[in-house]
């Protein structure tokens, strides 16, 4: 059965990182742009692991406490028997758990990513094929403008002013539609002066296509 894709909010949230190799490092660059508070317990941490700002590492070995509080942990030991060991626990404290190479035993998967900014795009075979995965990443990955991030942050930072200027919800959307248009046209946000002359229009009543051909 495929894998329904959550997405969750992790700013701040505790993770527990339990191993301290590659395949580790992955998982650990994969999560820190969303923000989580990342501890991280192995006997032996990589250089590269110790050179990334933010972590709590911890030289030892693991042991059940560690799970206390957290709101996922990954198992990444080269250590079959403690990986499927740690899960069972998370599982009984209704931890979310990703065991590295082992999808039998998580109870959530790490996607393909593709992110621009507040956009993130998962891809997910439910581990019949990274491979597969990967291809898909590629293709959106080039499917997706350069700039999109700034598009979408300065699409959300308009919202304020349209929500006072414009109190009809579909005149907001038609509003807002015309901006990612003219923004992708464009390969990046509007001006300041662009988006208030746009914005004159909907407030007068107007669709907003016609005068600038967006």
């Amino acid at each position: 059965m495929a894998y329904f894709p959550f997405f969750v909010e992790l700013d701040q949230q505790e993770g527990l990182i339990v191993g301290g190799s590659t395949v580790a490092q992955r998982k650990i660059e994969k999560l820190l742009p969303y923000g989580p508070r990342l501890t991280v317990c192995a006997p032996d941490i990589s250089p590269e692991i110790r050179a990334i700002p933010g972590l709590l590492l911890l030289e030892r070995v693991f042991t059940p406490e560690l799970l206390e509080g957290k709101a996922f942990v990954i198992a990444a030991t080269d250590d079959p028997e403690l990986n499927h060991h740690i899960s069972g626990l998370c599982r009984e404290m209704r931890i979310p758990v990703n065991v590295v190479d082992d999808r039998d035993y998580c109870s959530f998967l790490f996607p393909a990513l593709v992110k621009r900014g507040s956009l993130s795009v998962g891809i997910s075979t439910g581990g019949a094929s990274p491979t597969g995965a990967i291809y898909l990443k590629k293709q959106i990955d080039a499917m997706i403008p350069e700039r999109f991030g700034e598009i979408l942050a300065y699409l959300d930072g308009t919202r304020d002013l349209a929500k006072e200027a414009l109190p009809d919800e579909a005149a907001r959307s038609r509003f807002f539609a015309a901006l990612f248009a003219a923004s992708l046209e464009r390969g990046g946000p509007l001006s300041r002066e662009e988006t208030e002359d746009t914005l004159k229009l909907y407030q007068e009543g107007a669709d907003g296509h016609g005068s600038h051909g967006w």
